[in-house]
């Protein structure tokens, strides 16, 4: 069909132009003489006027019929400055309507009050709403930009296996029977690990790819069970090689999207540092309020819960915040002790207020003269700040009070406008975590991160010491990436399974094709897996990944639109050799 121009890209300098238009009516006013339709397509609203001579071809158009509009561009007398084509608009010549639509089920508008459900069941509808077709642009955008400087970077884009084999270490695999060979699964990738490890053997160097990835994990609201992520590995390059790259990607991505200029060199931290400061391995790093231990100021103290919590090596936590005390009454305290308590398995939060000179609270009479004003020196307090103490294990109240920071600055409204991005890598992550369900060590990342070089005589004798040469990178307090040096030895990796309580022969049987592989000279190499519906959720300014996803599930991991997971034939599950049982 024919058409000159695009909707939303009309303009004051196209006055006098004679356009074609394609799109469907978003809202139809009827004046009589006179008919206004606002034509929406992928570029945006125009509004096309309709005269007593044309008008009458119109009178039964409905939103969302198609129509196409030959007519010309004019100056609007009444300029709407809501909208980007406001000031002008179509005085129709010639219309055609294309198709007829029944009445939506759904509110098709930015501002809609339709239920998130019925909108994801009805999500080819939900689509036609700006706001989403903008984000769906701008997430094309990311992955062109993407492709461009990675290319520059020298970087080649393959493309891995869907179908491959399970490897289960990290999170469960979705599986897929096998009708050839009967009785046996292949796995959809949980990232292309392995894989592209395989392509850096391969003598590849540099390797690329916007991989689609799957994990059959829990439910979370901040998750899909699929999802896409930009997968980079490149051989002989060590943590700076990567970093390097890493943001020169997101420095060019931000500037071609947003117009925004990210720092040369992004901060780093060793992860211990980031857990005592922050209280969480993803911090927003766009405001301070660290968290502050003042264990030091109560060793003589007799108030029996600081007492107690240090005897039995507890510590005591405390996070500080200015002039806001007056903002927080007992009801609202009681709901932030309710949040660490119930969240995060506090004991309890404290507090005390800075009240001209004086403090007041719900532990100052606990306190000594000595040590309060202890205290107010330690941590500068002035009038009307507000104290927040939690005294419990290290890994407790750490956490509490690192949630409870971000709670609170986004409450009171703490965090700089005019800091919009500020990027984190953290390092050093601890190579292993003990699993109290399979009584063992397990790779806090994968098994194939390669630890730090002065940790590996620890691996049999201090395993819960070691640090490895993973990474994170963090955008205001999403983990945007993660990634690691990989281990190119072969006895290196060897241990490594032992380490965490694999046998030779369980290591083979898992992995044997890739352990075969390290055989005829490994290059060190290393990567990224970078998430690309966090980044593209960050740049929308959208805290709901399903906004970003064109056809997403919902939290519980279903698909309301295709019914899906659904119920197969006995016949295709005889085919394959499959029964199924109830679940117990």
């Amino acid at each position: 069909m024919e058409r000159t121009a695009y909707n939303g890209t009309l303009r004051k300098e196209h006055v006098g132009n004679e356009v074609t238009l394609i799109g469907w009516v978003a809202k139809r006013r009827n004046l009589g003489s006179l008919v206004f339709i606002d034509l929406r397509d992928r570029s945006g609203i125009v509004q096309v006027t309709f005269d007593e001579t044309i008008a009458p071809q119109v009178k039964d158009v409905r939103n969302e019929f198609i129509l196409q509009v030959k007519g010309e561009v004019a100056l609007r007398q009444n300029a709407n400055p809501n909208m980007e084509t406001g000031e002008i608009e179509v005085l129709a010549k010639e219309v055609v309507i294309v198709n007829r639509a029944a009445t939506p089920p759904i509110q098709i508008a930015d501002d809609t009050d339709t239920s998130e459900d019925t909108r994801l069941k009805y999500r080819y509808l939900d689509l036609r709403r700006p706001v989403l077709q903008k984000i769906m642009i701008l997430r094309h955008k990311v992955c062109m930009i993407a492709r461009r400087v990675l290319d520059e970077e020298g970087f080649i884009e393959i493309e891995t296996p869907i179908l491959a084999r399970s490897t289960p270490e990290g999170a469960r695999d979705y599986l897929v029977p096998s009708r050839i060979y009967n009785g046996k699964f292949w796995a959809l990738p949980q990232s292309p690990q392995i894989y592209k490890q395989l392509l850096m053997i391969g003598g590849m160097e540099k390797y690329f790819q916007i991989a689609r990835c799957f994990r059959d994990e829990d439910l979370r609201a901040d998750r899909q069970p699929e999802f896409k992520q930009i997968d980079i590995e490149m051989s002989f390059g060590d943590e700076n090689t990567i970093f390097k790259t890493v943001e020169k990607l997101m420095q060019a991505i931000f500037l071609g999207i947003k117009g925004y200029q990210l720092e040369d060199d992004f901060i780093r931290l060793p992860y211990s540092e980031c857990i005592r400061r922050f209280g969480t391995d993803k911090p927003d790093m766009r405001f301070g309020n660290e968290i502050q231990d003042i264990s030091d100021l109560f060793t003589n103290m007799e108030f029996q819960v600081f007492a107690n919590t240090l005897k039995d090596q507890g510590g005591i936590q405390c996070i500080h915040f200015e002039n806001i005390a007056d903002k927080y009454s007992r009801k609202g305290i009681d709901k932030l002790q309710d949040f660490v308590k119930h969240g995060f398995k506090a004991k309890a939060l404290a507090y005390l207020k800075m009240d001209k000179e004086a403090l007041s609270g719900s532990i100052a009479k606990a306190l000594s003269e000595t040590e309060k004003q202890a205290i107010i020196e330690r941590l500068n307090l002035k009038e009307n700040d507000i104290v927040f103490i939690i005294a419990d294990k290290a890994k407790i109240a750490l956490s509490a009070l690192g949630a409870l920071r971000v709670r609170i600055a986004h409450e009171q409204n703490l965090i700089p406008s005019e800091v919009t991005y500020k990027f984190l890598w953290v390092t050093d992550f601890p190579m292993f975590e003990y699993s109290e369900e399979e009584d063992r060590w397990v790779a806090s990342h994968h098994p194939f991160t390669a630890p730090k070089e002065e940790d590996v005589d620890k691996l049999f004798t201090d395993p819960g010491n070691v640090s490895s040469r993973a990474y994170d990178l963090v955008l205001n307090g999403y983990e945007l990436l993660s990634g690691s040096i990989r281990i190119h030895d072969q006895d290196l990796q060897e241990k490594i399974f032992e380490a965490i309580g694999l046998t030779m022969e369980q290591a083979k049987e898992r992995f044997g094709f890739f352990l075969e592989a390290f055989r005829y000279g490994t290059p060190p190499h290393g990567g990224v897996g970078i998430g690309l519906e966090r980044l593209v959720m960050v740049l929308a300014g959208t805290d709901n990944i399903r906004d970003v996803v064109a056809f997403p599930t919902t939290n519980s991991s279903l698909d309301l639109m295709s019914d899906a997971p659904n119920v197969v034939d006995k016949a295709q599950l005889d085919i394959l050799g499959i029964e199924i049982s109830e679940k117990n």
